[in-house]
């Protein structure tokens, strides 16, 4: 088979054994050689890149794809900086186009609204914006959602129904306002999904858009943060058809709050090795241990503010309890599994690394264990994460000022709420961070801001002004480790992906710029040219298409 030879590029492989090279050579989508112009035999085919900079394709270790996939194809798009009047218009403008009887579907409202959407009186403003259509409005969290009458007639909520465990109708005097917390949505998700008959083919083209986005930046690989059967029939589907142009790892979901996922837990588990298939392992499961601080649902050491609906002392709950946690990790890693447990409160933490420690202390060495989020660590437990061997999933970038900062201040003292996401105590201690985009809970899975922000614990967009938590910065190198070999790891593909070594898979980015040379404000324009999976483009930026 014909070699291909990219040349006369600025290669930076991620890996220490051989950092650099002007000249990578591709057989059969693996990389077989590394160097300079002495690796060019008559007969190759030659890609010159121009000089331009080549790294890794990156790795995203929390996305959730598929449902970025159907919000980028079939959904209203919601800005996150817009007020109650701004969400209004935009599903006034939104339903011009629908049928009477449609759903209204979509995401992104900014959780500084919570108050406002809590009031009866704004209901029937939705209502009237949507022509009385059913509507389902995820907030910037994708914790909560906001609902109109009609949703809530369809899910079979009314005033007399009771708040479920792990969730919260919100109502003003006793009168449900359409806004649902955590569990208490999935009635109106899994009325939306009875009456959208999405099926395979729906859900493949979602998840090959999803994919198709994440190549737009550079990425090749990513772990999908909550895994339903029908995403992993839409992979499978993908890949049987050799349209799977990514590595995917998958973590199935044990309980549910916010997607209305069913089957769950070992349900899910025992059919997953029929979804497997060369690009995608089902690798995973994942447990919501907690919630999120904009709803008061993170499980914290310490109080949350007072308010009238919790007073004071309130510190948030877990979904389980730690001996309920323990037996999940265990039966997970008797079964050679690993998990992703989400947990926002260094309350939440502190019980997942009590579980792990039991695990490890149980001789389950092998097993992966990631902290999803891990926003709040308190000091004392930061060097346990190192100790025993637990992943710093260090998403959604919320290392620098943004609006879901300041709701989270409005819950939380400040001086708790912006010591936030203790990056380079987690690093200094031997822990192993792995960036992730939480997209499209985060409106782009860009990496670029994240590494920047990584770096600067500044707004990358400047529309927060100031630094948040400094002391915590971390440099461009360790950054960009986080979002290609660090990722890897994290998700057990470092055998084939995360840095450009021979014999490991030809996926690497091309870039407008050099991220170690150009200034650090200027990280997060960092375009991609190219992306390529296997030893092949499957991303090319129209400009250079066109030869601009």
């Amino acid at each position: 088979m014909t070699r291909t030879v990219h040349r006369h590029a600025r290669i930076h492989t991620l890996d220490p054994a051989h950092p650099g090279a002007t000249t990578l050579v591709v057989e059969n989508g693996r990389i077989v050689a590394l160097g300079g112009e002495e690796l060019v035999r008559e007969g190759d085919r030659v890609v010159d890149h121009g000089g331009a900079a080549l790294l890794p394709g990156f790795a995203d270790v929390h996305t959730h794809h598929l449902l970025a996939g159907r919000a980028d194809l079939f959904e209203l798009v919601l800005d996150g900086g817009a007020d109650l009047d701004g969400l209004l218009a935009a599903v006034r403008a939104w339903c011009a186009e629908l049928e009477p009887d449609a759903w209204v579907v979509g995401g992104g409202w900014g959780s500084t609204l919570i108050p406002e959407l809590s009031r009866a009186g704004v209901l029937a403003a939705l209502d009237e914006a949507a022509g009385g259509r059913p509507v389902l409005l995820r907030d910037d969290s994708c914790h909560n959602r906001w609902v109109s009458s009609a949703a809530l007639a369809l899910a079979g909520i009314d005033a007399d129904t009771p708040d479920p465990a792990d969730g919260r109708i919100v109502r003003d005097a006793g009168v449900p306002t359409g806004l649902l917390i955590e569990s208490a949505l999935i009635p109106v998700e899994r009325a939306f999904a009875a009456s959208s008959g999405a099926g395979l083919e729906r859900d493949a083209a979602a998840s090959r858009r999803g994919i198709e986005v994440l190549h737009s930046f550079g990425i090749t690989a990513f772990q999908d943060a909550a895994a339903s059967e029908p995403m992993l029939g839409a992979l499978r589907r993908l890949d049987d058809e050799g349209r799977l142009h990514a590595w995917v790892v998958t973590s199935l979901q044990v309980n549910d709050k916010i997607f209305g996922t069913h089957p769950l837990g070992q349900d899910l588990i025992d059919v997953r090795e029929r979804y497997r298939s060369p690009h995608h392992r089902p690798d995973f499961v994942k447990i919501f241990l907690d919630g999120v601080p904009t709803s008061r649902t993170a499980a914290f050491l310490e109080p949350y503010l007072p308010d009238a609906e919790f007073g004071s002392g309130w510190r948030g709950t877990t979904t389980m309890t730690a001996e309920e946690l323990t037996g999940w990790l265990l039966r997970v890693a008797e079964r050679g599994m690993s998990a992703k447990v989400h947990c926002t409160g260094d309350g939440s933490t502190r019980m997942l690394l009590d579980a792990v420690e039991a695990v490890r202390a149980a001789g389950h060495s092998s097993a992966r264990f990631h902290l999803a989020h891990g926003q709040y660590v308190s000091d004392s437990d930061l060097p346990r994460l190192a100790a025993l061997g637990v992943v710093a999933d260090i998403s959604p970038p919320l290392w620098f000022p943004s609006l879901i900062i300041d709701a989270i201040c409005a819950c939380v003292p400040r001086d708790r709420a912006e010591r936030i996401h203790p990056n380079r105590a987690l690093l200094d201690s031997g822990a192993l961070l792995a960036g992730g985009s939480d997209w499209p809970v985060m409106p782009s899975p860009n990496p670029w801001f994240g590494i920047q922000g990584l770096v600067s614990r500044e707004d990358p967009t400047g529309s927060c002004p100031g630094r948040l938590w400094p002391e915590q910065a971390v440099s461009v190198r360790e950054a960009i480790h986080a979002y290609t070999l660090g990722s890897a790891r994290a998700m057990g593909l470092d055998d084939v992906a995360g840095s450009l070594s021979v014999g490991k898979s030809a996926d690497f980015v091309v870039l407008d710029r050099d991220p170690f040379t150009c200034a650090v404000d200027d990280l997060s324009g960092t375009t991609a040219l190219e992306t390529w999976f296997a030893g092949e483009c499957v991303y090319r930026r129209e400009s250079v298409l066109q030869g601009a």
